[in-house]
């Protein structure tokens, strides 16, 4: 199965493992609640889910990978207890807790979530003296003495035997005791998460069209070439800030980042042709509705990828511009939630009643302490994505702006600090129309611009297709009514047309 769906198996078996009856216990007991071991190439991104499992699931998360650990440190130290056996006193053996076990009690003990995932990366990978340990967590849930507390799900992830050398093969009474999940890359979901991670559109283009190169990993007489889902994101992160340093791309560069030859070399000459096409047509221009007529012509002769590459250019400028006015929008949503729940507690007022300055700007402050300590605690505990720490930081920072106007300006009653807030609130949300309303019209440029130079070829489908699975265009677009998109998504999307250009993009290109 692919990563989205191997997610979504661990969502609910979480869900399911960690289910309570009214007396509070667990309706699957532990001996039934299985292991989970992904099995899948490496770069696939199985130890990315779990992150994004457990900030989702709102549990904590201990993450091993157990071939950077000895046979001492998964089941603790022995040392030398005096006990009583018999009437007669003996000298035995005991060992210290188990690192990794001590390492889920002080997750639980500074984060105060007791229920959460351990996640032991590359466990098919271990040396000869641990892999007897391996086994008996596998089928006993413990290391050594040490048990996993109660609540914890655990979760193993290793490479198949073809990618990896070191790889051990699990016996049948382990595999009996565990629920295997082979994973698969497939493209379609990784240009799902691409969109909303924000992949540079460079790297979203060229896979587009060559598909096949997301990841192939191959052992020949010169030695294993391999390109990774984990590299082509690497690389797509350096690209972006070399942008910003105005530094540029290489082919030594990528091929440090693309070990395979042949792709490092096929995107490197990419990466220049999709330079020259980002100079040739003018993206911002198109948006802008100021398209140079001769471009039509010019793409009318240009090749499959060419065009595909500027039907990407015109996707990446819309989806940048679709993320800066979904972020303000969640910002707006998130402060105004607060402001009014401040404004609830009475301390600015109401009706004819003056209210308290400084009774406002310490309730004002109070309310801000208490969010920023919030979404801190959050944060260290492992619980906020990108997109979530990004967003709690630029409310905390608007609040602080406003918290300051409060403190600086002159005012004669707490209602009226209130009508401040409101005044500039409505400045931010006028800011929001206006960056929304030009969004939507950069997008009607672009279906001007679509129509006259592919009309309804397989462009316009790949075009409409983007729109309809990008996390901020399906945003934008459940608040901006354009027409055109929902026609052709209607006339297009299910079309014969689109399963000609999904096969067509399968194969490589042309």
């Amino acid at each position: 199965m692919n990563i989205k769906r191997a997610k979504q198996e661990i969502m609910d078996s979480i869900r399911a493992y960690l289910m309570k009856d009214a007396y509070g216990e667990y309706v699957m007991p532990g001996i039934r609640q299985r292991p989970i071991l992904l099995i899948g190439p490496p770069g696939v991104g199985k130890t990315q889910i779990m992150e994004q499992i457990a900030q989702e699931c709102r549990i904590g998360l201990v993450a091993y990978t157990i071939t950077h650990h000895t046979r001492q440190s998964a089941i603790g130290l022995p040392f030398i207890e005096e006990k009583e056996f018999g009437g007669r006193r003996y000298h035995a053996t005991e060992y210290t807790m188990s690192e990794i076990v001590a390492s889920v009690y002080g997750k639980i003990s500074s984060t105060g979530l007791p229920e959460g995932i351990l996640f032991i990366d590359e466990i098919n990978c271990v040396s000869e003296t641990l892999a007897p340990t391996m086994l008996q967590f596998l089928q006993g849930k413990s290391f050594g003495n040490h048990r996993i507390p109660e609540g914890w799900i655990i979760v193993a992830a290793g490479n198949p035997p073809e990618y990896n050398k070191s790889v051990r093969e699990f016996d049948i009474v382990t595999l009996d005791r565990i629920r295997r999940i082979d994973v698969e890359p497939d493209f379609g979901v990784w240009k799902e998460y691409a969109l909303q991670a924000g992949i540079h559109p460079a790297v979203c283009s060229y896979l587009s069209v060559r598909q096949q190169n997301l990841c192939r990993i191959e052992t020949t007489v010169d030695g294993k070439m391999f390109a990774t889902p984990r590299g082509w994101e690497d690389l797509s992160q350096l690209m972006e800030v070399y942008g910003r340093l105005g530094l540029e791309i290489d082919r030594e560069i990528v091929s440090e980042y693309i070990q395979f030859p042949k792709i490092a070399r096929d995107f490197a000459s990419y990466l220049e042709l999709y330079r020259k096409y980002q100079e040739d047509y003018r993206v911002e221009d198109i948006l802008d509705g100021r398209a140079a007529p001769g471009i039509y012509g010019k793409l009318e002769r240009a090749p499959f990828d060419e065009r595909v590459s500027v039907t990407g250019l015109l996707l990446a400028a819309l989806n940048g511009q679709f993320r800066e006015v979904c972020q303000l929008g969640e910002r707006l949503e998130t402060e105004i939630k607060k402001l009014q729940d401040l404004h609830g507690s009475g301390v600015f007022g109401s009706g004819e009643d003056v209210g308290d300055c400084a009774r406002a700007i310490a309730a004002f402050s109070g309310m801000l302490d208490e969010f920023l300590k919030e979404w801190g605690q959050r944060r260290e505990n492992g619980l906020l994505s990108q997109r979530e720490l990004l967003l709690n930081r630029a409310v905390g920072e608007a609040l602080e702006e406003k918290l300051l106007v409060l403190k600086t300006e002159d005012f004669c009653c707490a209602k009226d600090m209130w009508k401040r807030l409101q005044e500039l609130f409505a400045s931010e949300s006028c800011r929001y129309e206006e960056m929304s309303a030009k969004a939507g019209q950069r997008l009607e440029h672009a279906f001007d611009f679509m129509e006259a130079a592919f009309a309804g070829s397989q462009e316009m489908v790949l075009f409409v297709t983007e729109l309809n699975t990008g996390f901020y265009s399906v945003r934008f677009l459940q608040e901006y009514s354009c027409e055109r998109y929902f026609r052709y998504n209607k006339e297009l999307l299910f079309s014969e047309e689109e399963k000609e250009i999904t096969k067509l993009l399968e194969d490589g290109g042309l």
